[in-house]
């Protein structure tokens, strides 16, 4: 497999696994023990490993989230505790849900060791989210936590990259959510008011700016050797049907 095809084929493994620590019922009650709502915690949470910026810039690194949405989670979070200890906070969560959902996992280790590599050779320019939780340091050595961390941060590597194309594709950020597969539904979730712009049109940008995306993260998996990109979609079909039987 080549490269771009290894980031198409990952794709939908990394975005489900990547974002799954976050769904998690301990998850949710890490926001209540910081005395913050579960929308605060989880703008914060994300963008909180950017430090103490305006809400203006915590938006423009997010993108798909409506600014006025990402505004009312930032402020009411940082009124109450720092940014950066609300993203301390969710990567300890992402390192309790590793060890906790993937730590029995079969060949834990082994895909914590593909992704790790992929991550540190992927390209973080233009994608201030993935750059700055690469930075952030993970203390927990057990390879659960490591697979889940590595997961979070190609999940935002991802996000990161489609941004880039969506821009490049001569989109809004609202035009690429309304022409994806959740539409109206998916806009009204991350916070966009309607009424919304026709979608027809923007179909066919969309796919562009998916082929895009799995260009500019490619790079990431030229780090891995021959066949090492088949196993590492083996081990990420296992851990996803792991976790979904979890």
């Amino acid at each position: 497999m080549t490269p771009e095809q290894v980031a198409a084929a990952s794709k939908p493994l990394v975005l489900e696994l990547g974002e799954a620590f976050s769904r998690c019922p301990s998850t949710l009650r890490r926001a209540r023990l910081l005395g913050i709502s579960g929308w605060a915690f989880y703008i914060t949470g994300r963008a909180g490993a950017l430090g103490d910026v305006r809400a203006e810039t915590v938006a423009a690194a997010l993108g798909f989230i409506a600014p006025e949405a990402v505004a009312d989670g930032w402020d009411a979070a940082v009124r109450t505790v720092p940014p950066l200890e609300v993203a301390g906070a969710n990567l300890a969560e992402c390192c309790r849900w590793g060890a906790t959902h993937l730590g029995d996992a079969l060949e834990t280790a082994r895909l914590a060791g593909l992704l790790g590599r992929a991550v540190d050779a992927a390209d973080g320019s233009g994608m201030p989210l993935f750059a700055a939780w690469r930075a952030m340091p993970v203390d927990d050595p057990a390879p659960g936590a490591r697979a889940a961390v590595a997961l979070l941060l190609l999940r935002e590597h991802f996000a990161g990259a489609y941004l880039l194309a969506v821009r490049a594709a001569g989109m809004t950020p609202l035009e690429a959510v309304l022409a994806g597969p959740e539409g109206d539904a998916g806009a009204a979730a991350c916070g966009w008011s309607p009424p919304y712009p026709p979608v027809g049109p923007l179909v066919r940008r969309r796919l562009w700016a998916e082929a895009v995306t799995d260009r500019l993260v490619s790079p990431a998996f030229r780090a891995l050797g021959p066949g090492e990109g088949a196993e590492l979609l083996n081990l990420l079909t296992a851990a996803r049907s792991h976790v979904r039987g979890g």
